[in-house]
């Protein structure tokens, strides 16, 4: 990192600190967040045309994004432990359940990277589209259609035969065989 880099981030240090505090709501929580904010920039390359305090609360906001969803990926496994330890699970419910995780996840990876992104960010981070496309930088009425694609092609999907999605799993591969 050259030297001008350095010193504008090591005046913006107290900005990130704020800025991770109040993304964080907690400030052992902010500390971590302002540390890894700091590894990543030192680890990756700045590009030499980038504003280092944007570029800098732009790394904060992404790992705090990330943050977010790996420890609601962790509450959200604890919980469903917590659940089936409890109780007793019906074997159909769970694979039903599986199947429909299978096509979500399958008609999201069909999606565009973008309208992918974008639809993650608003749709299960809970971010506004104001913020989405501040965090992604790009204009309001982007953000908009995006979205618009994105739901219109997943209802699409999601509107379709679920033996067209899912082959040898409808009730005609079930009697294929007979």
């Amino acid at each position: 990192m050259e030297e001008r880099a350095r010193q504008e981030l090591l005046a913006c240090l107290k900005g990130i600190r704020r800025f991770a505090y109040a993304l964080t709501g907690s400030m052992a929580d902010a500390d971590d967040l302002m540390q890894a904010t700091v590894l990543r920039i030192l680890e990756r390359p700045m590009p030499a045309d980038a504003d280092v305090r944007r570029w800098s609360y732009r790394i904060c906001r992404n790992l705090w994004i990330d943050m977010r969803r790996a420890n609601r990926v962790r509450s959200e496994w604890s919980a469903l432990q917590s659940e089936i330890g409890e109780t007793v699970v019906d074997g159909q419910h769970l694979a039903d359940v599986a199947v429909s995780f299978q096509e979500v996840d399958m008609a999201m990876r069909d999606l565009p990277e973008a309208q992918r992104a974008l639809l993650i960010l608003v749709a299960i981070e809970g971010l506004s589209y104001q913020e989405a496309a501040e965090l992604l930088d790009i204009p309001m009425g982007t953000v908009m259609s995006r979205l618009s694609r994105a739901r219109a092609s997943l209802a699409v999907q999601f509107s379709a035969n679920p033996v067209d999605r899912f082959p040898g799993q409808g009730k005609e591969s079930a009697h294929a065989d007979r």
